[in-house]
């Protein structure tokens, strides 16, 4: 081959490494066509475009993500935090992991604008030398229910009619006039809380209960907390129109656009620590996700801090892959008996292998940056065998003596709770659905109650008068004014009787039938 005829690092192949010396033309009987079958270079093209997306997730679908890293205190607040845990990456003043974190909208599609009034996921996958730990949660504290087996009713009221695909605030608020405990979080997310102005400058929660475990196995009851140290900022209802307006990516571009100025985004990691018992002191459940744990009682010690100072190479390989799962515990780290935690453990895996493929452990992005070695095997898009240095390939068991995988020796004494209760299908015994939301809503500022209340007239005033009823009755147990405030506001808007979607996109599909220019066809 001539000098002339090499191929260089950057010229065009096809999958099979097939070098490409015309991508502008398929091949066809004359210039005109038919097209011919045996177009290789075309199929493997085509056919890959018709398979480049993956199943969306069903929730938090709209993502955006960085790389970076966190950085131990070693402490937990002034105390050695060995007292606590033994997972190795606390242990360390100054110890790095390498990070990857997902921001995202929850209820609706990859293509939704960022604008919209939601809560959203804060997801970190902890790069560590025991292996991957995910921490999976969202910005806002608590959650809207207590149980997993209403997860997916939950999900179906909040997304799209089945019928005309039409998202009907009157579906949400039938479910949640009906489901008492989440009183406190529809109070966070109709306030100005519901739409963070980005991604950077909004709060991350570890949201359900989890333990620390130490080297005598003694465990804790721990929650996670992500702070900005570039403050908190929230949107209004009408800010958040204005900026959808024009741009419906907002929060994905504020992000990449800030880590490529060098204006590396920062957290730091703080946890509240309960013993690992019932607490009958308290007027709540500490398991139950509906429920933000007082500071006052139980204050935010610090840990370390992350700050994300890369951002993705493709946006399909490192976000849209990327998986996490609530399941992905290392040593030193536990599961409490919170019931939302244990569904979503089974959930978030299950879901990735569903959608990435029996496999997804094995990308770049999801892989652990340590030592693998499984006797598991094949499975839709293997490409390579989880082998150990020296391992005997004919052996995918164990126990062998002959030369396969060996058990690990224990980090610490293992945890074990105790348990004597009767199996049954019975909720928690405190549930107190409202004092911790009339808490909340006495704790906003005048402007915050304003627009909360506004954004709740706005929404129910398309609902049936008794999911109006129920919905101010619990606003009223939460606070008298509270409850008075959304009935005045419900009664002076007037109830429509006869809608498709929200009162507002009513009005933008009667605008639009008015507003249209009519044209002649070509």
């Amino acid at each position: 081959m001539t000098d002339d005829n090499k191929v260089s690092n950057n010229t065009l192949t096809t999958r099979q490494g097939h070098p490409v010396s015309d991508n502008q033309n398929v091949r066809t009987v004359g210039s005109r066509g038919p097209t011919t079958l045996e177009n290789y270079q075309f199929i493997e093209k085509i056919t890959h475009f018709d398979r480049e997306r993956v199943p969306e997730r069903v929730v938090h679908a709209r993502g955006a993500g960085a790389h970076g890293y966190f950085e131990a205190y070693g402490k937990v607040g002034d105390e050695p935090i060995s007292k606590y845990t033994r997972a190795k990456l606390f242990q360390e003043p100054g110890k790095q992991t390498p990070v990857f974190v997902r921001f995202s909208t929850v209820v609706h599609g990859g293509h939704s604008p960022e604008t919209l009034r939601d809560p959203r996921g804060f997801a970190v996958k902890f790069y560590t030398e025991d292996g991957n730990w995910d921490l999976v949660g969202n910005n806002l504290k608590v959650f809207f229910i207590r149980d997993p087996i209403k997860f997916p009713d939950m999900v179906h009221a909040f997304k799209p009619d089945p019928v005309n695909n039409l998202n009907n605030p009157e579906r949400m608020f039938d479910f949640l006039s009906l489901t008492p405990e989440a009183t406190h979080m529809v109070t966070f997310l109709f306030s100005p809380w519901g739409i963070p102005a980005n991604y950077r400058q909004m709060q991350g929660s570890g949201v359900n209960t989890y333990k620390w475990v130490n080297s005598e196995g003694q465990g804790v009851l721990v929650k996670y907390h992500w702070e900005p140290k570039q403050g908190i900022k929230n949107l209004l209802q009408k800010d958040a129109e204005q900026i959808q307006s024009v741009h419906t990516e907002h929060a994905t571009q504020d992000l990449y656009d800030a880590i490529e100025r060098g204006d590396y985004p920062e957290w730091e990691l703080s946890v509240q620590i309960l013993s690992d018992d019932e607490h009958p002191e308290l007027d709540f459940d500490p398991l139950d996700v509906t429920k933000l744990w007082p500071h006052d009682q139980f204050p935010f010690l610090k840990v370390g801090k992350m700050v994300l100072d890369r951002n993705p190479a493709n946006y399909f390989n490192e976000v849209e892959q990327a998986a996490f799962g609530t399941g992905v515990l290392v040593d030193g780290l536990d599961f409490s008996d919170d019931k939302m935690l244990q569904g979503r453990t089974l959930s978030y895996s299950d879901t990735q292998r569903h959608r990435v493929g029996a496999n997804y452990l094995q990308l770049p992005i999801n892989a652990p940056k340590t030592h693998v070695a499984t006797n598991q095997r094949d499975g839709q898009m293997e490409y390579k065998v989880d082998l150990a240095p020296g391992q005997n390939p004919h052996v995918n068991y164990e126990p062998s003596s002959m030369g396969g995988l060996k058990e690990a020796p224990k980090a610490g004494k293992d945890h074990e709770p105790h348990y004597n209760a009767n199996l049954v299908r019975e909720r928690i015994e405190r549930t107190n659905d409202f004092g911790q939301a009339g808490d909340t809503y006495r704790s906003f500022e005048e402007w915050e109650r304003e627009e909360l209340i506004e954004n709740l007239v706005g929404v129910l005033k398309i609902c049936k008068p008794d999911i109006q009823e129920r919905m101010i009755g619990y606003f009223t147990q939460a606070d008298p004014d509270y409850g008075r405030r959304v009935s005045e506001g419900v009664r002076q808007a007037g109830s429509t009787s006869s809608h498709t979607s929200s009162a507002d996109a009513d009005q933008a599909a009667k605008q639009a039938r008015s507003d249209a220019k009519e044209t002649d066809g070509y």
